[in-house]
């Protein structure tokens, strides 16, 4: 069996926070949280604003720096990705995450939330910051119970 990581990046409602629990209640993988440096605020987050940071970042293609690290990572073959979709895509503080690690001969699996949009093609956004790992799945779940049992198919 093989050693699995669920590593989440939850806005302001927690929403993916609580699906990525159950993905990694449901799969015994380990859990880590992605978080930028400077937390993003309800104001931060308003993308009905052309000015706030959420979309600085994604339209000026922004890194964002992210606090903590995972120094275990080479042990882990599997690697379950969650995100709120943002344009599309997983919000920019995700791929920042990803650039900091060796992701060579990892299976990933890609879970999102929105109130709206689908998954897109996040998977194919976020390969360039996957190098050598192999994408073998993404989807977009409403709730925790189907994201859990998405994930207990990936064994």
């Amino acid at each position: 069996m093989s050693k699995k990581l669920v590593v989440f990046f939850s806005a302001e409602s927690e929403r993916t926070k609580r699906m990525a629990e159950a993905v990694a209640e449901a799969t015994g993988a380990d859990l880590f949280e992605i978080c930028p440096e400077q937390p993003y605020t309800k104001k931060d987050l308003n993308w009905k604003n052309p000015l706030a940071r959420c979309n600085k970042e994604k339209f000026g293609k922004k890194d964002v720096p992210v606090t903590g690290s995972i120094e275990n990572f080479g042990e882990y073959e599997e690697v379950l990705i969650g995100f709120p979709i943002w344009y599309g895509g997983a919000p920019n503080v995700v791929s920042s995450f990803c650039k900091g690690y060796d992701w060579s001969g990892k299976t990933v699996a890609l879970f999102a939330t929105s109130g709206m949009s689908g998954i897109g093609k996040s998977a194919e956004k976020l390969q360039p910051v996957l190098p050598g790992a192999t994408i073998r799945d993404a989807k977009r779940f409403a709730s925790k119970e189907e994201a859990a049992a998405w994930a207990k198919t990936l064994s």
